[in-house]
């Protein structure tokens, strides 16, 4: 169920580049950084005359303790080249938590992360009840935030290019490793997502896919974000769930891809 969502004003406290055109954003966010559970997301406001619309960027980790909250994104456009520019101290008005979470149940589970999929998978690592087995698919050797993860399980890795472990993608590791599990948690594009769905399917496993959509309103009520469904859904009467609020995090079983 989606917790209860605030507007804050918060603060930076650290920006750094980790990989090319990957940056890590670190937030004073009181509010959400306590209620904030695992494959949520937050809304990002520029507070620019041109940039309207807020920037849709999942929780990398969430600390009620310090109340920070991590972001970590891809500069993609305009709205995110502003963003990536903002120094320590700087004011950043989000929204959030938004959306719903990833499960944190499973004795024996797979983590899997492609490309800027990759950070949410670090505080569902850390959360985690049962072993997790985490496979990340990169494009190359700028292999971003798999050392953090190491510290909650073993990391297999695959690469486009063939520059670090396996060459290919998440499958592939999975198969070159001969890794087993029960439970698939993944986010990543929707060509990974695909296989991962197919591959469950096959194995008999439980599957959990957390969607990637261009957003606008981030909260369920433009419909911009929608994705094809299996079944009706009770709010637009037809085969479609809002990834904003429906989501991100989806059973495979749920949706079409």
């Amino acid at each position: 169920m989606e917790k209860s969502k605030e507007m804050i004003t918060c603060r930076v406290i650290s920006q750094e580049e980790i990989a090319p055109g990957v940056h890590d954003l670190l937030l004073q966010a009181d509010a959400i950084a306590e209620k904030a559970v695992p494959g949520q997301f937050v809304n990002v406001y520029l507070d620019t005359n041109g940039k309207l619309l807020p920037r849709p960027i999942s929780i990398c980790e969430a600390d009620a303790k310090t109340d920070t909250l991590r972001l970590v994104y891809r500069v993609a456009g305009e709205g995110t080249k502003l963003l990536a520019r903002k120094p320590a101290g700087h004011p950043v008005r989000i929204l959030g938590p938004l959306g719903n979470g990833f499960p944190t149940e499973g004795e024996n589970v797979f983590l899997i992360g492609g490309g800027i999929g990759i950070p949410p998978m670090l505080e569902l690592a850390k959360r985690i009840q049962g072993n997790a087995q985490i496979i990340l698919g990169y494009a190359d050797k700028n292999l971003f935030l798999a050392e953090e993860l190491g510290k909650y399980g073993p990391v297999y890795v695959s690469t486009d290019d063939g520059s670090r472990g396996t060459p290919g993608n998440v499958i592939d590791a999975i198969r070159a490793n001969d890794l087993k599990a029960d439970v698939i948690y993944a986010c990543g594009p929707k060509p990974m997502l695909k296989s991962l769905k197919e591959y469950a399917a096959r194995h008999g496993m439980e599957c959990y896919l957390s969607m990637e959509e261009r957003m606008a309103c981030g909260v369920g009520a433009c419909l911009g974000c929608v994705c094809e469904s299996t079944d009706t859904d009770a709010h637009s009467n037809v085969k479609n769930k809002r990834v904003c609020k429906d989501g991100p995090v989806f059973r495979a079983e749920e949706i079409q891809l």
